[in-house]
């Protein structure tokens, strides 16, 4: 029985801990301003002009599928302004899924990729805020500021007072998100309130498992220690 007694100590003792950290996450997410913890302080839409070329000037559909076969979706978009081709030779389940793409100047035909250059303009655009360009990297998933988002991607940083980050998806030239100080603070006790010590973005984890597995071992050994002390006579009701 002294095994038994100590399990249910010890997964008490975390298992209580881990409802602590529940609480002060939670009372946490009721306190901090939800907007500013999705990290968009200095974002705006980025406003695409209609460019002055027809339809008509466009290449055809065709002519560019024949030159991409592997092709398994096209769409038309504009970066900046421009028309191009976006192609998607292959597609995950969600768009913060493993994608690859051609991205292919709609009037040229010529493939352009998301460079330096092209991605700082579009963070630029994205950017309403005071500060300037200190750094821009390109960096491969897991990305902390999106862990969900497993495509390389351009981060642009600013050094304005929230340390904002923009992400451009390199594939595509899409802005993943902005990131900034209030959203990485909220981010943390995301963290802790799912669990997510693997930073995996998501709660269906080792950890929880592990959590539940534990939390059955305390319903048995204090299942099995309460009977115990029914057998032994511990519990008595007392006559009035």
């Amino acid at each position: 029985m002294i095994w038994v007694r100590k399990i249910h100590k010890w997964a008490s003792l975390l298992i209580g801990l881990q409802v602590l950290i529940w609480v002060v996450s939670g009372l946490t997410f009721n306190v901090i301003d939800h907007e500013k913890a999705r990290g968009n302080a200095y974002r705006q839409m980025i406003i695409s002009t209609q460019p002055t070329t027809a339809n008509k000037d466009l290449l055809p559909v065709e002519n560019i599928l024949k030159s991409y076969p592997d092709t398994i979706e096209l769409n038309q978009t504009n970066i900046l302004s421009q028309p191009y081709y976006l192609l998607t030779q292959q597609q995950g389940l969600y768009r913060h899924s493993a994608n690859s793409y051609h991205i292919v100047n709609a009037i040229t035909g010529e493939l352009t990729l998301i460079d330096e250059p092209l991605a700082t303009a579009i963070a630029q655009a994205s950017y309403i805020g005071p500060g300037n360009i200190n750094s821009v990297t390109l960096i491969e998933p897991p990305i902390a500021d999106f862990l969900k988002h497993k495509n390389p991607s351009w981060q642009i940083n600013f050094d304005d007072s929230l340390a904002t980050s923009v992400y451009v998806e390199q594939g595509s030239g899409r802005i993943v998100g902005h990131s900034n100080s209030d959203k990485r603070f909220a981010d943390f006790f995301f963290m802790l309130h799912f669990m997510d010590y693997g930073s995996a973005g998501n709660f269906n984890t080792i950890q929880i498992m592990l959590f539940a597995f534990i939390t059955l071992w305390l319903t048995l050994s204090g299942l099995i220690w309460t009977l115990h002390m029914l057998r032994k006579g511990s519990y008595r009701l007392k006559k009035s």
